[in-house]
């Protein structure tokens, strides 16, 4: 079988997890680590007993087996490493979300086009079995016309843990609080099974944390294009923190997808496979989920989107998750944040 050759750009926390889902795949294969920190990528590859080790970028991005890089960096810290892997003609997966504003994640779309080159950002949600299924009752019309669509992300995060690094809870790395880095994969599913948002209108507050310019708690009020309503609650907030929920409401159907789990599976045409569905799923979640802990994630979804993206290398097509795609939870977070400014409506562009 032939591997796509990776390298990870970034040792922060999230690049163990782009380490597992490289090698849990047939078709990936670990080459490289890069970061800028002196001896860090020495000690990434010793601890994992493989990979060549850079503290320069352009030595790195010319290795000649690295075919795709992973951007593992902070979230403001995206745009040049991903500009500078595509110009060298390598492959990018960046972590989400792909950057901080829609004109930096637009620059990394247009170049990645001009290279020829395959671009995307990590969104796992949607490759665990229970959105898949929603996602799929919504394209059948399973749920009528859609209504009411809800996604909460009730999450704690101690002082502790902003105080761990100077970038945390800052516009100007972090890019935003409980809603752009907490919240983004709950507001990604949420716009990939109702379609894109029209206008939101928000309130956001710093309740709970000190020594941060970002907010911890965030509420806002969506209308969709197709004229569903919905409601985005996010926070770091809330002890002890509870599983994220995403609540699909229409004039046939509801679902609610709680993590991994489906707690609601109700439709007015009842099919077959429906009891089935509510028998395996009603209680699938395996880990936490980040809700206390930012390391309590199931790594699955990591390995699922990784394996479609090499696949994706290998079969010079687009990978599930294009880069456009990748774009439109940053589109609706920055909306968001432009509505608390002005304290008024704002279309979602």
């Amino acid at each position: 079988m032939r591997k796509v050759g990776f390298g990870i750009i970034g040792l922060g926390v999230i690049a163990e997890t782009h380490f597992i889902a490289i090698e849990k795949n047939e078709n990936c294969e670990f080459v490289a680590a890069f970061d800028a920190v002196p001896g860090k990528a020495k000690a990434f590859c010793e601890r994992h007993g493989k990979g060549k080790a850079y503290d320069d970028l352009e030595s790195f991005l010319n290795d000649s087996e690295i075919e795709a890089v992973t951007i593992a960096t902070p979230s403001g810290y995206h745009l040049e490493p991903a500009l500078a892997a595509i110009r060298h003609k390598k492959h990018v997966i960046i972590e989400k979300p792909m950057e901080i504003t829609a004109e930096r994640e637009e620059l990394i779309i247009n170049e990645a086009k001009k290279e020829g080159v395959i671009v995307t950002g990590v969104f796992q949600s949607r490759f665990y079995d229970a959105p898949r299924l929603i996602k799929k009752a919504i394209d059948e019309g399973r749920f009528g016309r859609l209504t009411l669509c809800d996604a909460q992300v009730k999450w704690f995060r101690s002082q502790e843990y902003y105080d761990s690094g100077a970038w945390r809870g800052t516009w100007k790395v972090d890019g935003g609080g409980a809603l752009m880095n907490q919240s983004i994969h709950a507001i990604d599913l949420l716009q990939w099974f109702c379609g894109p948002a029209e206008e939101v209108q928000a309130y956001t507050a710093t309740l709970a944390h000190e020594r941060i310019e970002v907010e911890d708690t965030g509420v806002a009020v969506l209308k969709f294009k197709n004229g569903a309503l919905g409601v985005i609650e996010g926070s770091t907030s809330v002890y002890p923190g509870f599983l994220k929920k995403i609540e699909i409401c229409g004039t046939e159907g509801s679902a609610v997808l709680e993590e991994e789990s489906l707690k609601v599976w109700s439709f007015k045409n009842e099919t077959e496979e429906d009891s089935e569905i509510r028998r395996i799923y009603s209680d699938a979640t395996k880990a936490g989920g980040g809700a206390s802990d930012p390391k309590a994630i199931n790594t699955l979804g990591h390995e699922k989107q990784f394996n479609d993206f090499a696949s994706a290398i290998i079969e010079h097509r687009e990978p599930e998750v294009n880069a456009e795609s990748a774009s439109e939870a940053v589109k609706i977070i920055t909306a968001i944040y432009e509505s608390v400014r002005s304290g008024k409506k704002v279309k979602v562009n």
